[in-house]
């Protein structure tokens, strides 16, 4: 930063003026700080020096500590971080966040712009008459942001789409966040902005480098670093990472100014542009193209840019500029008709394949993983792929080592491609597959036909770590501070055997572990306890059951309504449930029927484990939708499609994803989609939010 402050002291603007001049000057403060952090970190136009920010920043600070009643929401000093969080509550999302669909080529960038000119009636492809904006898909974690009146009130994570985490005091730590909305126009009421938290390359690798010399695990790429610092219960923590934000859209806006309306409402270039001048960073090189020609020019630029750009994109996202076609185009069932991400090609590189070793999962199943040397691919370095299976290795004709094609492309795992054969000198060794589980010497299996083999040992230490590590994590019942490393500590030490030792826990048994201090070991214990009332889905999902995830425990939960129901399910009560399919009855109905599976489910239920329906509030007891299945479609003017399901649920009746024979009605919204199609084509009776209404009365 260059240049000069207003400089003027405290002393001099206070005095003994009172409160009020305090007041004014804590006001002034903040302002200057806000537009000094703007500039830096928005528009990288710094006007002040580090050492004069600093300077007024600690100014504030002192004030604020001296007149606590004075600090304000939007303080810049919020962004150190408060105190430590508990743990991080549900945010159901005012509206889904959605995924995007993707095109994998210039091909499909082609044919998604001759599929929205048929469904607009624009005629066929080579028109190039409809706008489109580009922007980078960035390599890093999607949060909302919720201001009211132009202040920060709220931040969530994406998570499922429909619910998130609140990360709020984790992302009021990001100085590239306005804590405050800027510029003449500032939306009242409610304003919802979404947007991604990510790294830029070069503070990522240091970010790594400092792990590992403290002895921690490297981040496998820069999402995961985003995510693990925006879920750090200490906000200090978080405020010590160096994280970015870029806006990408809107969400709730329920400002009735027509100026704002005006604003977003129209296309999404004018609704950018106004965000930038409400203070956000947008993609760079963000711009409205004309038709395939525009978008396959800026997929091939892009592509040519990627490596030079100073943070990790794995493509494009590609949205039609109008808004107002948004709502005539509508949605499929997880993806807006109107955008797709246009992925880049994966990036390659080729390494050598030092070893295969065997990790044994929470079922049994031992998966080949392959040890590589390590290399860069796509801007992170890669030093082990998982190769699936046996069948695997040999359909690619992998041997030890081999010279290997290492592929990756945007966040996921890297694949071992195949081998370079003419790099072969002899010495390459073929893997053998063991016929004894690694981890506990038993016997494994593989059933005929399947691809997977088994360590059969219900005891094995590996499965029974994976496991509890399963049933702790975040989509089952949310063990805040169970995390890998502390199960292992647990299990190694013969503290707990099984899920259920659990809940057998105390304080004293955790403080006696490696590095586990009074206060750790009290948290741990205490979010412990809270899983006891965890939802009836969370909880199925959690048992580890195979097929089942967290979509289906949530069909079960539904189904079952209580632990006790879950328990008393048969495989036909399985298999008439919608969107459940022989497969994962039968997987299902071999968990109840697995008497050893049924008793450890009875002593959770001996230790307290109680279970909240899926549904809150009292079912109706008369089941006035009972024995009816609906499908919903399209959105409603007078509830959300969240809502219709949970008041059809409510009173006994059953929502499926899904047409099929067995729904009893379609209810239609605006722009309902293929499902009235195939509601139409099959019969079902198609409803609307009025007769729906009267349904629920």
């Amino acid at each position: 930063m260059s240049g000069k402050s207003d400089g003027t002291s405290t002393k001099s603007k206070t005095g003994h003026g009172g409160a009020c001049a305090v007041q004014n000057r804590i006001d002034s403060l903040v302002a200057l700080l806000s537009e000094h952090s703007y500039r830096y970190y928005v528009l990288s136009q710094p006007t002040i020096s580090d050492a004069e920010y600093d300077e007024l920043f600690r100014e504030l600070q002192g004030l604020e500590r001296e007149y606590p009643d004075f600090v304000r929401e939007d303080s810049p000093t919020k962004r150190v971080g408060g105190e430590p969080l508990v743990g991080f509550r549900s945010i159901t999302h005012e509206m889904p966040m959605l995924s995007l669909d993707n095109a994998m080529n210039e091909d499909e960038i082609v044919e998604f712009d001759a599929q929205i000119a048929r469904l607009l009636n624009r005629g066929g492809m080579g028109q190039d008459d409809i706008n489109y904006t580009v922007e980078y898909k960035f390599d890093g974690v999607a949060v909302s942001l919720l201001y009211r009146d132009g202040v920060l009130e709220r931040a969530a994570t994406r998570g499922d789409g429909t619910t998130g985490e609140d990360v709020t005091e984790n992302v009021r730590t990001i100085k590239a966040v306005p804590l405050q909305l800027r510029g003449e126009v500032v939306p009242r009421g409610l304003f919802e902005v979404r947007g991604e938290v990510l790294f830029r390359k070069r503070e990522f690798e240091a970010l790594n480098a400092e792990r590992l010399k403290r002895g921690e695990e490297s981040f496998a790429n820069p999402r995961n670093a985003a995510s693990g610092s925006l879920r750090q219960l200490d906000p200090k923590e978080t405020a010590k990472r160096p994280l970015w934000f870029f806006a990408y859209g809107l969400g709730v806006v329920e400002s009735d100014e027509q100026s704002i309306l005006v604003e977003v409402r129209e296309t999404l270039c004018r609704s950018m542009k106004f965000l930038e001048r409400l203070g956000f960073s947008i993609s760079p090189h963000y711009q409205a193209v004309k038709g395939a020609t525009g978008l396959v020019e800026q997929y091939r630029r892009g592509e040519a840019d990627r490596d030079a750009l100073p943070f990790e994109v794995d493509g494009l996202v590609i949205k039609l500029d109008d808004v107002k076609l948004h709502k005539v185009l509508g949605f499929r069932q997880r993806s807006p008709r109107w955008a797709i991400a246009a992925k880049f090609k994966p990036v390659e590189a080729t390494t050598i394949l030092e070893d295969v070793f065997i990790q044994v999962g929470r079922t049994g199943a031992l998966t080949p993983v392959a040890k590589l040397k390590p290399v860069k691919v796509g801007g992170v370095v890669v030093s082990r792929a998982t190769l699936h299976n046996q069948d695997e290795i040999d359909r690619k004709d992998l041997r030890i080592g081999d010279t290997v094609v290492i592929r990756r492309q945007g966040d996921v795992i890297p694949a071992v491609v195949a081998p370079v054969t003419s790099a072969r000198t002899g010495s390459e060794e073929k893997f053998v597959f063991p016929k004894v589980c690694p981890e506990c010497g038993h016997s494994v299996e593989r059933q005929e036909g399947g691809a997977v083999t088994r360590c059969v040992n219900d005891l094995c230490p590996a499965k029974v770590q994976n496991r509890i590590c399963h049933f702790a994590s975040r989509d089952a019942m949310d063990i805040e501070g169970l995390g890998d490393k502390v199960v292992r500590l647990l299990v190694e030490n013969s503290v707990i055997s099984d899920i259920t030792s659990l809940y057998r826990l105390s304080v004293e048994d955790v403080e006696k572990l490696p590095r586990m201090g009074a206060l750790s070991s009290a948290n741990l214990i205490n979010a412990i306890e809270r899983s006891k009332q965890q939802d009836l889905n969370r909880l199925i999902f959690a048992l580890g059951i195979r097929h089942v995830g967290t979509k289906t425990a949530r069909l079960l939960a539904h189904c079952s309504k209580t632990l006790d129901g879950f328990l008393n399910l048969s495989f036909e009560n399985l298999l008439a449930i919608d969107e459940i399919g022989p497969e994962t009855a039968r997987a299902v109905s071999d968990f109840l029927n697995n008497e050893q599976e049924v008793q450890m489910v009875r002593r959770l239920i001996d230790f307290g484990v109680a279970p909240k329906p899926v549904v809150t509030g009292a079912v109706d007891t008369k089941g006035t939708l009972s024995g009816t299945t609906f499908v919903l479609t399209g959105t409603y003017e007078g509830m959300t499609r969240k809502d219709a399901e949970t008041e059809i649920l409510k009173r006994g009746g059953a929502v499926a994803s899904a047409v099929s024979k067995k729904t009893s009605f379609v209810v239609a919204g605006e722009a309902p989609g293929s499902k009235l199609l195939k509601a139409q084509a099959l019969g079902i009776p198609v409803i609307g939010e009025d007769e729906l209404r009267k349904m629920l009365e």
